[in-house]
């Protein structure tokens, strides 16, 4: 196996294999339509963008992810777009959204970087998320029972400190 981390392909292709529609849950129209507008973005008549003032090299708002991640039985959707010059070396922005029992959207988290799953025993059944970038040492964020917090750095499933 390439990979010595027994987590890596878990880790690491989320938006390759959660893209797939063999894996994901398809949306309605209606749905997308209130997924990009609970993530900010706007319709512009032809696509959605978000508020990335740099349009000739963005890409548009793309939903790369359709899953129930916290085990509600409702989708949760990762909307992406990539720009360096909004988001720097990462180039890469996200926007995790979910779909409520009342069918309302909410804006869950959203930031510069790679999401990475992580799943966890914690009660709240949502995952932890690592935010992916250039280097090492990432951010791990995780739930708090009302939105997305700092919790650790870590590098191949370890600890580890940016000094």
């Amino acid at each position: 196996m390439p990979f010595e981390n027994k987590y890596a392909y878990f880790l690491y292709t989320p938006l390759l294999f959660w893209s797939i529609n063999a894996f994901s849950v398809q949306l309605t129209y209606a749905d997308e339509v209130s997924a990009f507008k609970a993530a900010g973005y706007s319709f512009d008549g032809k696509s959605w963008r978000s508020n990335c003032q740099e349009f000739r090299f963005t890409s548009l708002g793309e939903i790369t992810v359709v899953r129930d991640l916290n085990g509600d039985d409702q989708p949760e959707v990762i909307i992406t777009e990539s720009n360096t010059y909004c988001y720097g070396n990462t180039g890469y922005h996200y926007t995790l959204v979910s779909k409520w029992n009342n069918s309302s959207w909410k804006l869950i988290t959203s930031g510069v970087g790679i999401p990475n799953f992580i799943i966890t025993q914690e009660p709240h059944g949502w995952p932890d998320i690592e935010i992916g970038g250039p280097g090492f040492c990432f951010p791990v964020m995780r739930w708090n029972g009302r939105n997305y917090v700092f919790s650790r750095y870590q590098y191949n499933e370890a600890p580890c400190s940016l000094q």
